[in-house]
């Protein structure tokens, strides 16, 4: 019987939960997948039901392993990635939740985060965290439970009541209870956590009216936090989009990352400098491993390979992902017409909640083929404009963009990408980065891979794309998408005007 060692991978996202489990190589040879319900009480909340999570985690954990006909002693650690910044809060003695785990999307703490805009806070959190004062994070849904829930602040205040993202709450459970723990990651985004000190902040909680005593301590993202109730180290956690850059090898400043989901979110290693924002970015912890902490500029996009979708389900101009790539490749470019995929405002760097999306610049002779390239190419566009606000930020040129997600899978996005940055894009053979950076976690910390020069030797390329147009070509269309963008800006009308 081989005595072969493998490492478990949990990938709890949004939707759903998977196990996948890894090889020396660094290849997946057994994935299992659950989705669990969500749960949309009012309009712009969104909750999870903590224990579906934990049961849909375990069940896949079991089916992972029984895939690969392995036992939990064959698993040489495991590591934890996640959806980040959603919120539990627990019961110590008894196990559990006193309300649903609330959803990064959820929006109901929005009149609060305007609120203490309005007090002048928000550059002290940005200043401290990293982050801007917005529904999205922790610490805010946090509060929220504790005023909402009945008894909730009580029993915190007595030490009955603890909080965790969905990091910790898994290794709670993993553990049977027995540690509770975040790593610098997670923590980084639930505005509680000050990134240049490394520890929660007292003000900060003082501020939301938060008891220190709830929150987990936080630890490295690579390092042994204790056994599973299966006796295997739990070793290794990140949340989702810094484990992916973990995953991508990402490991020097300037290196960076793309993922093309629904929305696009690019993260930039900026080495042991925590660099402020002036672009409105958001400045993170990408990882902290032997007490030496990195950090990352990030920023999002909200409609990146959604516009696909919008034109196959709405438009009908395409049946399928593939044929819309195949029509773009089609023509040369897009006859002069930009489309911005505004459906829901602009990220950043335009933060223009009014935008709404607009196409641009038909003729008589624009066809279908024509909008496919001009999606495609908008979300180029969108994730060229977020890495110039990175190499302004942080001075530092991008030297590739590594890329990952669904819609990198499209040549024509990802060579019109590459001509547009003016350098290489890279697409890895295993494009499942996210549960890879874990695994990688995990297995440095126990001696499974010796080293990052160990993980880079297993990053394998399936394909290079590098610039092929003329500069002057790229200024003009850069030019136009320029002025387009600023046709879509600000179309709604707020609420209180006519």
């Amino acid at each position: 019987m081989s005595s072969e060692k493998f490492i478990m991978a949990l990938d709890q996202g949004t939707t759903s939960s998977r196990t996948l489990i890894v090889n020396h190589a660094g290849k997946v040879i057994s994935v299992a997948q659950m989705e669990f319900k969500q749960h949309y009480p009012k309009p712009g909340w969104v909750e999870h039901d903590p224990m579906e999570i934990w049961s849909s985690q375990s069940a896949t954990e079991a089916e992972a392993l029984s895939k690969a006909d392995l036992r939990h002693r064959d698993i040489a650690a495991i590591g934890i990635t996640n959806q980040r910044e959603t919120t539990v809060v627990w019961n110590k003695n008894t196990g559990k939740p006193v309300y649903n785990a609330i959803v990064w999307q959820d929006r109901r703490t929005a009149d609060y985060c305007a609120k203490l805009k309005e007090q002048g806070l928000e550059p002290k959190f940005t200043e401290k965290t990293g982050l801007r004062l917005d529904p999205y994070f922790s610490g805010t849904k946090l509060r929220w439970i504790l005023e909402n829930v009945e008894g909730a602040r009580a029993e915190a205040e007595a030490g009955n009541l603890i909080f965790g993202t969905i990091d910790s709450w898994l290794v709670w459970k993993l553990t049977d209870g027995a540690v509770h723990v975040t790593d610098a990651t997670n923590a980084s985004r639930t505005l509680l956590f000050n990134i240049h000190t490394g520890d929660w902040d007292n003000e900060i909680l003082e501020i939301l009216d938060i008891p220190r005593k709830m929150l987990p301590e936080v630890k490295g993202s690579s390092e042994v936090y204790g056994n599973s109730t299966k006796n295997v180290p739990i070793a290794g956690m990140a949340g989702d989009q810094q484990s992916a850059l973990f995953g991508q090898a990402c490991f020097e400043p300037g290196m960076a990352k793309n993922t093309y989901g629904t929305g696009c979110f690019m993260l930039m290693n900026t080495g042991e400098k925590a660099i402020p924002s002036k672009n409105n970015l958001l400045t993170t912890v990408a990882w902290k491993i032997g007490g030496k902490t990195e950090y990352a500029l990030e920023g999002s996009i909200f409609v990146g390979g959604a516009v696909v979708q919008w034109l196959r389900d709405e438009l009908k101009i395409v049946s399928s992902a593939e044929e819309c790539s195949k029509l773009a490749a089609s023509v040369p470019d897009a006859g002069g017409m930009y489309l911005v995929p505004a459906f829901a405002g602009l990220g950043a760097p335009h933060w223009d909640p009014y935008a709404r999306g607009l196409c641009i610049g038909m003729t008589r002779g624009t066809n279908r083929a024509h909008y496919c390239r001009a999606a495609l190419e908008g979300i180029a566009f969108q994730s060229a404009d977020l890495i110039d606000c990175m190499t302004k930020d942080s001075g530092i040129e991008i030297k590739e963009l590594r890329v990952d997600g669904g819609a990198s899978r499209s040549e024509p996005l990802m060579q019109f990408q590459s001509d547009l940055l003016g350098v290489n894009v890279v697409r890895p053979d295993n494009v499942e980065t996210t549960a890879m950076g874990a695994a990688y976690l995990a297995g440095l910390a126990v001696g499974y891979w010796e080293s990052k020069e160990d993980i880079v030797s297993r990053w394998k390329e399936d394909a290079r794309f590098k610039p092929s147009r003329e500069q002057e070509e790229i200024k003009k269309l850069v030019a136009g998408w320029n002025r387009a963008v600023d046709r879509a800006k600000a179309w709604e009308q707020p609420d209180n005007e006519s």
